[in-house]
């Protein structure tokens, strides 16, 4: 649904473009052009020690983001896919240049070439994996930290400053507390956006979620209740309607899981009962105890470093359950109690399927701040087209209403609110999934696209139908009709 509008948005950039009065900000435009054919720009955001850096690397399923205090972890680092690994640095000031880099334990190592991290824009990181493939991640320096500069950096990349473009389409904001100034933050991202209120471009993801549940077995069951009572508290959801857990320390392991880790937790798991209970009190003990001596503390305090107190647990409780036999079904199982699928699937459908529509979305953002900056002769007109733009298009509307709809700024009973976010495409982008019979045929859909066409339409009419809820329908029965004069063939 979204084709029509990216074709609009792309002729208004290129409009703009041909009567820019500065080569500068021509230039400018060109790259908000680029940008609207590129790949979706996610950021990873979230306070210091949130656990940013480990959870991109669950998502991407190689450990290539630096997890330490070091330099790198100061600068703003775009992950991207490229056909052979490489590093540029964009400097503040200065052209693109590449540099050289290694890998230190998996992680990579980039040579800054003498540059502080505040003379660096930001660092541009290709990957030949197939799971950054229209996507670039963005992970940024923690916000609150005890360095305001370092906080700055990631306000100014994400919410952008007077006058400047975002870099970021949608953002991955990591919590482990509800804190003030992750709700600042996010508030500050989404009033950034064209369709102010629509914070349907932010998930919350409820990091180290173990912790909650001090990393017993049921940990992540704690977890998922309380993420569930943060995505309920107004001021959460205003401005992050969707909260779930993850545990990407537990994600990536589960992801890289070797053979010989797998070996290490079977010769624990195979231990006396009574001696495993004890040596897994404390994540020091289980470190530091001298025995058992196979494995030894230097092994087990590798697998607290790769898998976490809360991971050996479930581990050695797998396989010495009988459950895990293998590393292949122990992967599995730790990959199903990290929540990383969970997310994955979340971020599937709040952001790749809409990918397209997000970046026009950024897009028109940039536009009107390029155009609020100069002396344009032009200005007030292409404002007016961009205004004109914004309100005439319905998948704009959709994303409002759906943010609308998701935070409860509109009051509507549960059940007729889940039905129309379902229908703006909260649970998919598909037209099977916005009318809630997947894998139907191409007549089943057409044949539900005119029932619910005809239930909006005797709702509008209805005597004691409000006027909010009216221009709810008139939303309703557009999208049905846009869906109707489409091509139903697929479903999606």
């Amino acid at each position: 649904m979204a084709e029509s509008l990216v074709a609009r948005v792309g002729a208004a950039v290129d409009r703009a473009a041909e009567r820019a009065p500065t080569q500068q900000l021509s230039q400018e435009l060109v790259a908000l052009r680029e940008r609207l054919d590129g790949p979706l720009r996610l950021a990873i955001a979230g306070r210091v020690k949130a656990g940013k850096s480990t959870l991109l690397n669950a998502l991407v399923g190689e450990n290539l983001a630096p997890t330490d205090a070091g330099e790198c972890t100061r600068v703003v680092t775009w992950y991207g896919y490229g056909a052979a690994p490489r590093v540029r640095l964009h400097p503040r000031q200065g052209p693109v240049v590449d540099r050289p880099f290694r890998r230190d334990d998996g992680a990579l190592s980039i040579d800054l070439g003498g540059l502080a991290p505040e003379q660096i824009d930001h660092l541009e990181v290709r990957w030949p994996t197939r799971r950054l493939q229209g996507l670039t991640l963005v992970d940024t320096p923690g916000i609150a930290s005890l360095s305001t500069e370092v906080s700055a950096r990631t306000h100014e990349a994400l919410t952008g400053d007077v006058g400047t473009v975002a870099v970021a389409d949608a953002v991955l904001y990591l919590l482990r507390h509800a804190h003030a100034s992750d709700l600042n933050f996010m508030e500050a991202f989404r009033d950034r956006q064209v369709t102010e209120g629509t914070p349907v471009n932010t998930v919350g993801a409820l990091s180290r979620a173990d912790e909650i549940g001090s990393c017993r077995l049921d940990s992540m069951e704690v977890a998922t209740r309380v993420a569930q009572r943060y995505a309920e508290d107004p001021r959460v959801r205003r401005v992050c309607p969707t909260v779930v857990p993850v545990n990407g320390l537990l994600g990536h392991a589960s992801a890289t899981l070797r053979e010989t880790e797998f070996a290490a937790l079977a010769a624990i798991a195979g231990g006396p009962q009574d001696e495993v209970g004890k040596l897994l009190l404390t994540a020091d003990r289980f470190g530091r105890n001298p025995a058992p001596r196979n494995p030894g503390p230097e092994v087990r305090q590798h697998l607290l470093r790769r898998f976490g107190l809360f991971g050996v647990r479930v581990a050695v409780h797998l396989v010495g359950s009988g459950e895990a036999g293998t590393a292949t079904e122990l992967a599995e199982g730790l990959r199903q109690r990290s929540g990383l699928q969970e997310l994955r699937t979340l971020l599937t459908v709040q952001f790749t399927q809409r990918s397209r529509l997000l970046r026009a979305q950024s897009v028109l953002a940039g536009l009107r701040s390029v155009l609020h900056r100069g002396d344009w002769p032009d200005a007030a007109d292409l404002l007016g087209e961009v205004e004109h733009l914004v309100s005439s298009s319905h998948e704009l509307e959709e994303l409002h209403l759906l943010g609308q709809l998701r935070t409860g700024a509109l009051e509507l009973p549960a059940e007729r609110s889940a039905t129309l976010q379902r229908l703006f495409g909260g649970s998919g982008t598909g037209v099977a999934a916005r009318l809630g019979v997947p894998d139907a045929p191409p007549a089943q859909l057409r044949q539900e696209a005119v029932a619910q066409l005809e239930s909006w339409h005797r709702v509008a009419r209805h005597p004691l139908t409000n006027r909010q809820l009216h221009v709810l329908c008139q939303s309703a029965v557009r999208s049905l009709e846009t869906m109707l004069d489409g091509d139903l063939s697929t479903g999606r």
